[in-house]
Order: C-alpha cells, then structure tokens, then sequence
C-alpha cells in the first residue's frame, strides 16, 4: 500500500506493481474473454440505440427550425394583412363617394386622385382586387347577398356586384358580395 499526497490531505490507495498486474490478467483472461463479449455485445446494442436516439433529435430539430423559419417568415409575410384589411372600408368609402355626381370638377378630380393613390399604396403591400369579370358564382371568392329567380340569365350567374372583394397576397381577404341568377 502506497500513500498519495493531494492538496485536501492524505488519501491511501491500493497501487499494484507491474508483476501484480500480469498475474492477475493472465488469470482473469479465460473468465473475462466470455464476459466481455455479452458486454461488448450490450454495449454496441447500446451504442447502436444512442446513435438512432440521436438522429431522430436531430431530424426533429431540424423540423422544428424549419417549421419556426416558415412560421416567422408567414408572420413578416402577412403581418401587414389586418392594417390593409381595416382600410379596406375607406377605400369602399371612396368608390361611393366617387360614384356620386359633384359640382366642383376640382374636387372630384382631387378626390380620384387621392382614391389611385390610397389603391396603389395597397396594391404595394399585397392588395389584389378579386376580378369581376368572373361572371359564374365562386363560393371561395363571393358572398351571395341576393338571390334572384330568373330565366333571362344562365343559372349561378353574376348580375351585381354589391361589394368588391380582394386578395392579400393570394389569401382572401374579404369575398366580394354579389347578387346570383337562379334557375329553379
């Protein structure tokens, strides 16, 4: 038995010699070669657990930084979604106003003007216009206010527009409200 100094105090230990050692392993070697191979067996299934544990976290995270990437580059995307679609109602306002006959040339002009420039600024973030020339009813994009019966016109027909409908940046915003010819 050997002392061995460490800074905290004096610890002993068993230290064995060289000679002890190679007495020792070559007495052991027949016992340890049958343990060892159902170790080592274990410890490759082990190993082999481990590694597959691994890369499944690793595919998982690399779903998750992708979804987390897709998810925030949506929100960029289509942050600006509810301001367009609060000023969808002053555009609606404009179109009325501009619809009504003035006095004042001047006025109306600068009216038209300020209305193209309130539509462009839209169009810029992503406002698309549903097109009414689609003249058959699209559940998906129009909203039937009215129904009206009628033979003069082919069935699921639009015949109104009420209300335009638009597009933010391929999303519907808003369906555009029309009146439909039925044919019952």
């Amino acid at each position: 038995m050997e002392s061995v100094n460490n800074p905290q105090g004096t610890v002993t230990e068993d230290v064995q010699t060289q000679s002890d050692v190679r007495t020792d392993s070559s007495d052991t070697a027949s016992s340890s070669s049958d343990f060892s191979a159902g170790e080592r067996d274990r410890i490759l299934k082990e190993k082999a657990e481990l590694q597959d544990l691994l890369q499944r976290r690793q595919a998982e995270f690399e779903n998750f930084r992708r979804r987390s990437e897709r998810e925030r580059s949506e929100i960029f995307e289509y942050a600006a979604m509810d301001t367009v679609k609060a000023l969808l109602p002053v555009l609606d306002d404009f179109e009325r106003a501009l619809k009504v006959e003035s006095a004042d040339k001047e006025y109306a002009r600068g009216m038209e003007l300020i209305y193209q420039r309130l539509l462009e600024s839209l169009k810029k973030l992503g406002l698309e216009p549903i097109a009414p020339e689609a003249p058959v009813f699209n559940p998906h994009i129009h909203h039937a206010v009215e129904m009206v019966d009628t033979k003069d016109h082919p069935d699921q027909t639009i015949l109104d527009e009420y209300q335009k409908g638009y597009n933010f940046k391929g999303r519907l915003l808003r369906p555009a409200l029309v009146k439909v010819a039925v044919n019952q």
